[in-house]
């Protein structure tokens, strides 16, 4: 008798050790958003990325997330809550995070962290981000090349390098193909808030514009395009396809998922480690949604011949000669933007020369 209960101990032991090693391979993974899931833009594609992990992964990676978690000291309970709750890598996904990250990556060195469009890393701090600019780029040319009021809007989030890189781009490339045009930018201050972003883009559209460039994140901009008729917008972060084929003639598309699933595989495998990524059209993190009928076919082609020399690397969207707003030499003809470097596009805090008014300080 004593025999068969060692032998039931010894199974009921083996059925517990092997219960969890099955817990261990479950690898949980958090995601701190900055808007809600529903945003139809920048979260939505996030939350598209996470869903993407789920589907690929199954049964082996449990995900949390949180939304609408503003930047600053709430960021920072949050993903500490995150990390205290067992998670073994958190995404967090807007630049207001990167403090309140590497912050709490100090206290929790075992967890994983990346930090989406900022600057700064640590031995458990990855940093990625995409080149919106490239896209900004195909929207800039598109909208040079259709705007009849020669008036093009622009509604801003925050003045950091990744807004600043893209109403640079966007304004490069419209002036390249029509001299007499002219940028009229509103700062929000915000990532999203629908009423704020249909406020600037009726202030947009009083003023002239018949064409509306966001860097915010929800459908209003494109809503209040659509009532007042007449005007030309962009999908941002998401395709907003819902408003094609007018207002909305084409968007840039957020692609995260391929991303996601590589960095929860590198913690599953044991291989992770802190990286800067920063990828554009080319490697697919950055997608030109399909451009409406509403572009005339020989603009729809060229648009797709400069989306597609992006990708290739054959032309680079910030090529001299170029100047700085105050007339300073930036890049000689010829020369392409390095990423980094005290004129570099990672810390950019200037207007080309061409556009009007001072960047918020």
């Amino acid at each position: 008798m004593r025999s068969m209960k060692t032998l039931l101990a010894s199974a009921a032991m083996a059925l517990g050790l092997a219960g969890a090693a099955i817990a261990e391979e479950t690898t949980k993974v958090g995601f701190i958003y900055v808007g809600p899931v529903g945003d139809g833009g920048w979260t939505y594609e996030h939350e598209q990325g996470r869903k993407a992990v789920v589907e690929h992964f199954g049964d082996k990676v449990e995900t949390v997330y949180q939304e609408s978690v503003p930047e600053g000291a709430d960021a920072e309970r949050a993903i500490t809550q995150m990390a205290l709750a067992g998670a073994d890598l958190i995404f967090t996904t807007s630049f207001g995070y990167m403090d309140p990250t590497i912050n709490v990556a100090a206290k929790f060195p075992d967890v994983k962290f990346e930090h989406a469009t900022g600057y700064k890393q640590a031995d458990n701090v990855s940093i990625y981000s995409a080149r919106f600019y490239e896209g900004r780029a195909v929207q800039g040319y598109i909208a040079g090349k259709m705007t009849k009021s020669n008036i093009i809007g622009y509604i801003a989030s925050f003045p950091i390098p990744e807004v600043i890189r893209g109403i640079n781009s966007a304004y490069i490339h419209a002036k390249r193909v029509n001299p007499d045009v002219q940028f009229k930018i509103i700062w929000a201050y915000t990532w999203f808030d629908p009423a704020k972003e249909a406020d600037a883009a009726k202030a947009l559209i009083e003023q002239g514009a018949d064409v509306v460039l966001q860097h915010t994140d929800s459908t209003a901009p494109q809503a209040a395009a659509q009532e007042a008729g007449n005007v030309i917008t962009f999908g941002q972060a998401s395709d907003m396809a819902d408003y094609g084929p007018m207002p909305r003639v084409s968007s840039i598309i957020d692609n995260w998922a391929p991303y996601y699933i590589a960095r929860t595989q590198a913690v599953m495998d044991g291989t992770w480690e802190s990286v800067s990524t920063w990828d554009g059209i080319g490697a697919g993190m950055v997608g030109i949604g399909e451009i409406s009928d509403a572009v005339p076919a020989d603009v729809k082609a060229e648009a797709e011949a400069l989306r597609d020399s992006l990708a290739s690397g054959e032309y680079h969207a910030f090529t001299g000669p170029l100047n700085k707003q105050d007339g300073t030499p930036w890049l000689a003809a010829g020369e392409t933007a390095s990423d980094y470097g005290d004129n570099g596009l990672a810390s950019m805090n200037f207007y080309v020369e061409g556009l009007e008014g001072e960047i918020p300080q």
